[in-house]
C-alpha cells in the first residue's frame, strides 16, 4: 500500500518573491520579537543605520497587506501598562518561511555577483 501526501495547505513560501524592500524589513524587525508598529519603525531604521525609514502610511499599509496574507498576526494581549491603543504583531511561521526564502534568493544574487566580479574585494 502506498500512502499519498497530500500538498500542503495554504500558499508555497517562494510564491511570496521577490519581496518589496519594506516589507522585507517589517518581516525581519518581528523576527525576534513582537513589536507595535512604532517599534517597527525604529527598530527599522536602527538596523539599517537610518538608510531605510518606514513612513507610517508605507509601514501600515505593508502591514495590513501582511495580515491578509497570514505572514504577521495581530495580538490580542499587550504588555501592562501599555497604550491601549498600540496594535502588537507577531511573524507567522508562514512569514518566517518567506523571510527565510527570501534570504536564500539574495544569498543567491550575491553569489552571481561575487563570481563575475561586481563585489570589490571577492576573489573569482
Amino acid at each position: 500500500m502506498t500512502l499519498r501526501r497530500e500538498p500542503p495547505a495554504g500558499p508555497l513560501p517562494d510564491s511570496f518573491l521577490p519581496l518589496a524592500k519594506d516589507v522585507f524589513h517589517i518581516l525581519v524587525s518581528l523576527a525576534d520579537q513582537d513589536r507595535h508598529g512604532y517599534s517597527v519603525m525604529q527598530d527599522v531604521a536602527d538596523r539599517t543605520s537610518g538608510a531605510v525609514r518606514l513612513s507610517p502610511s508605507s509601514l501600515y499599509s505593508a502591514i495590513r497587506r501582511l495580515l491578509e496574507q497570514g505572514l504577521i498576526t495581530e495580538l490580542a494581549e499587550r504588555p501592562a501598562q501599555d497604550d491601549e491603543r498600540r496594535r502588537y504583531y507577531r511573524l507567522t511561521p508562514l512569514g518566517r518561511a518567506v523571510a527565510q526564502v527570501e534570504i536564500r534568493r539574495m544569498e543567491q544574487l550575491l553569489a552571481s555577483a561575487r563570481q563575475v566580479g561586481l563585489i570589490p574585494g571577492a576573489t573569482q
